[in-house]
């Protein structure tokens, strides 16, 4: 069994998506589209979805994923970015955000239904999807960049990156077929379609998809599935974290998460409850997803895989930190985090941003961060959101931890707020547990006290009901400013 609907019995096996990829073969055809034509993909149902980009993908097209809620807006600007030749959908009313593009709708009810027959048909997916001959055509994707800190970018994915990448989890998380994947989160990103979806195809495996994360009735989906890994968010973690005693998962392996920095209070409270290692993960877009992996601890599972702060080693490339002259930064000093391999993209599509780039192949990812004597990576923030407090440089990330570890905030964001004489100066928001807001400032302030040097301390504190978010529930940090 290769995929199966969280909330349904649909599944594909892998001998239906050999059949399944097989009609797209044909599909093409009729449609007159040559090897690497932009399809866009606007699909809801989540087995349509990963089947038509995985098959797309194995016929060597270049598949354009997009949010299947996006506003009419946001389409029209990838429209006008990509220009894709057809569009995907599995829902005929969407057709209207697209007047100038053929529009081929399909039938989710046609795709997982349950049905006899042998489960063999991966080998001949694999073969066209791990092609090597040349001149055969290469898949690939676009994808923007999540624009948390501004405008987003169009990177460019062939499946040489999508593989090598999918092949470096599978063998960081130790993947094999009679694993089950649990994941739910938007199969528009990056980290679904590799860690999820690609990854457990790799590894021959299962994964139970799902639209979205709901807290109601998730212990006993995950125990009724036999769910074997969760592939997660912090935003997610952190409700689970909070919840009551779950069912017992005597399967479960490790919980991963990834998009953004987990909160060590969140990780620590997972580990306990569920007596798993909790895999911390830094990746981007432009890396194919993930850059660096805290280990799977083999021995007792609360034992740390890492440095308290770490988001572990890199493992599917290289990772250097570097001076602001552009020298390498020594073990334990603070710089701009660069990473090379043969999933880093070597330029954006449209163009933008060509400085990050130099000629030896390296990216600046724009993430501020320290390696130690170990090689643990240890983040600091976006360079971007670095505030200038009259000459002191505070570090956002720093303040949010410390924040953090107050017992009574889920959340927290700092950012630099003008200041006629300073420049800058640091404010944080934060999101409590259970809605416990009553006299949660005035205890922060004196933990802050505590804990941070005088020009770190937020000048200003707010308790808010939540943050703006993108899809997978990473912090909108601009939008927070």
């Amino acid at each position: 069994m290769f995929l199966q609907d969280a909330r349904t019995q649909r599944a594909v096996t892998y001998q239906l998506l050999a059949e399944v990829s097989r009609g797209w073969a044909h599909v093409l055809t009729e449609q007159c589209l040559d090897d690497g034509a932009r399809i866009l993909v606007d699909v809801d149902d989540p087995l349509t979805c990963a089947t038509t980009q995985l098959c797309l993908l194995a016929a060597g097209q270049h598949i354009v994923p997009v949010d299947p809620e996006a506003p009419p807006g946001e389409i029209a600007r990838i429209l006008r970015v990509t220009e894709p030749v057809l569009v995907v959908t599995d829902r005929a009313e969407r057709g209207v955000l697209y007047p100038r593009v053929r529009v081929l709708v399909i039938d989710p009810e046609l795709l997982g239904r349950p049905r006899e027959g042998s489960d063999d048909g991966r080998t001949e997916t694999a073969a066209r999807l791990a092609r090597t001959e040349a001149p055969a055509p290469s898949g690939s994707v676009s994808l923007s960049t999540s624009g948390s800190a501004g405008e987003p970018k169009v990177v460019e994915l062939d499946e040489r990156r999508l593989l090598h990448v999918a092949g470096a989890v599978v063998d960081h998380h130790r993947l094999v077929p009679g694993d089950r994947g649990y994941s739910p989160l938007p199969l528009f990103h990056v980290n679904a379609q590799v860690v999820a979806v690609l990854a457990t195809f790799l590894a021959g495996a299962t994964v139970v998809l799902d639209r979205r994360f709901r807290r109601h009735g998730f212990w006993q989906l995950l125990q009724a599935r036999e769910i074997t890994w969760l592939n997660a968010v912090p935003a997610i973690l952190s409700i689970v974290a909070a919840d009551k005693q779950p069912a017992q998962l005597p399967g479960l392996r490790f919980v991963r998460s990834a998009s953004a920095p987990l909160p060590p209070s969140v990780r620590d409270r997972i580990a306990a409850r569920l007596c798993v290692p909790v895999v911390e993960s830094y990746g981007m877009t432009e890396a194919a997803s993930q850059i660096t992996a805290t280990a799977l601890h083999s021995g007792n599972p609360l034992h740390a895989s890492a440095p308290p702060g770490s988001v572990g080693r890199p493992v599917s490339g290289e990772l250097q930190v570097r001076e602001p002259e552009g020298t390498l930064a020594a073990p334990g000093v603070l710089g701009r985090i660069w990473i090379r391999g043969r999933g880093v993209i070597s330029h954006y599509a449209d163009g933008r941003a060509a400085e990050r780039f130099d000629g030896d192949g390296w990216l600046d990812t724009g993430d501020l961060g320290r390696v130690d004597t170990d090689g643990f990576v240890f983040l600091a923030g976006r360079a971007d959101d670095v505030i200038n407090r009259g000459g002191e440089m505070v570090h956002p990330r720093e303040v949010e931890e410390v924040l953090l570890s107050h017992p009574r905030v889920a959340e927290a964001v700092v950012v630099g707020k003008p200041d006629g004489t300073l420049g800058a100066v640091p404010v944080g928001y934060v999101l409590a547990h259970h809605g416990a807001n009553a006299g949660l400032t005035d205890e922060l302030r004196q933990w802050c006290a505590l804990r941070l040097s005088r020009y770190k301390q937020p000048v200003a504190l707010h308790v808010v009901t939540d943050f703006p978010r993108a899809a997978t529930g990473k912090i909108r940090r601009y939008e927070v400013a």
